[in-house]
């Protein structure tokens, strides 16, 4: 752990050691176990880069098709246990009710297990809110194309499966966020990789951080009925208020994983419905930062394409975040049982500010 004083979110601590993957915002580069993020989307796919995650953590030797099959258990085996939960559960926003699926995983499961909760509890959450019974998941499936099908209720375009795997791939981890901080602070204690995961999820949902993606269509929508896209980014920016899709806390660059989901989603063709239109928005919206924080390189991130990625293929806005989890809990998992080895518990020290007792007060016995 770095002795280096702490700053405002502890910005610039080194607070763990990791061959997990490295984040170099400056140059606007990721890396997951040494491979790009170009690299993992055309060689691996998601299952494959959480064999490549979970190598030597969750055991040797993992291979894309052995984890496609140890996911595929572990959706089973969280269809079993959905009546645990989801009727108590169903009726919530799913934001909230993902924390109900969570809660509901043993403290003994297993990595596949927990990872294999979230596709089915979300599919099953979405179709119960339109009075549809859930979908059994089909272990022929990857992860991707099954929640889709769960979801929709019959197996969907593989263009549509492809771009979800896509997007699941590039965003399975990206260094020290909040969320994967919490559940390596969980596991450090030696509480159970489910109690970790259910932290992380926990820290994923605030607005800064998962909760982010939802709220970039409800910029384009508010652009869109205004009609006038350069005065509604000016009079945004002269309130002080947030162009959301914008800027990141890490990535001083272009975020690299915004082009690969862009990629993805022109590959859709049609069903990219408002890229053409997010597009010119994100031209215009950088041309306004320029000018009203000059000296001050802000760029695109994942958000604006992941949000319309995830609309194109069919998930409602306010599932963004549980399907933002879905695929980074084989991160969380992966820096979890890190985590655990190396057997110490994450305690840092907090510098007191506050009032002092009179000295009279000090004394007195």
């Amino acid at each position: 752990m770095s002795r280096a004083s702490a700053t405002g979110g502890l910005e610039g601590v080194i607070a763990a050691e990791t061959v997990l993957s490295h984040v170099d915002g400056e140059r606007g580069i990721l890396l997951v176990r040494g491979r790009s993020l170009d690299e993992l989307v055309a060689r691996h796919g998601y299952e494959g880069a959480v064999a490549l995650l979970w190598e030597d953590l969750v055991g040797p030797s993992l291979t894309r098709a052995s984890v496609q099959r140890d996911l595929a258990v572990g959706r089973q085996r969280a269809f079993a246990a959905l009546g645990g939960w989801l009727e108590a559960a169903r009726h919530r926003p799913p934001l909230e009710a993902v924390r109900q699926c969570l809660a509901a995983l043993p403290d003994d499961a297993a990595p596949a297990i927990i990872a294999g909760a979230l596709p089915v509890g979300i599919a099953a959450l979405l179709r119960a809110r339109q009075g549809a019974s859930p979908l059994a998941p089909d272990p022929a499936l990857d992860t991707a194309a099954d929640f889709l099908r769960m979801l929709h209720g019959a197996p969907v375009e593989p263009r549509l499966a492809r771009a979800l795997d896509t997007y699941m791939t590039v965003v399975i981890d990206n260094g020290l966020g909040a969320s994967t901080f919490a559940a390596r602070v969980v596991a450090s204690t030696r509480a159970s990789l489910a109690a970790a995961v259910l932290g992380a999820y926990c820290a994923f949902t605030g607005p800064l951080h998962g909760g982010a993606p939802g709220p970039t269509l409800d910029m384009l929508d508010a652009i869109a009925a205004n009609g006038d896209i350069d005065g509604w980014l000016e009079r945004k920016l002269a309130a002080g208020e947030r162009l959301m899709g914008f800027g990141h806390r890490v990535f001083k660059v272009r975020d690299p994983r915004a082009d690969l989901l862009r990629g993805a989603l022109q590959g859709l063709g049609p069903d990219a419905g408002r890229l053409a239109f997010a597009a010119e928005v994100e031209r215009r919206a950088l041309a306004a930062l320029a000018r009203a924080k000059p000296g001050r390189k802000l760029e695109s991130n994942v958000e604006l394409n992941a949000a319309l990625l995830l609309e194109a293929v069919g998930v409602p806005r306010d599932a963004f975040t549980p399907v933002f989890a879905l695929a980074r809990v084989a991160g969380w998992l992966a820096h979890a049982l890190e985590q655990q080895k190396t057997g110490r518990m994450i305690r840092p020290t907090a510098r007191y500010i506050g009032p002092l007792p009179a000295e009279s007060d000090a004394k007195s016995p």
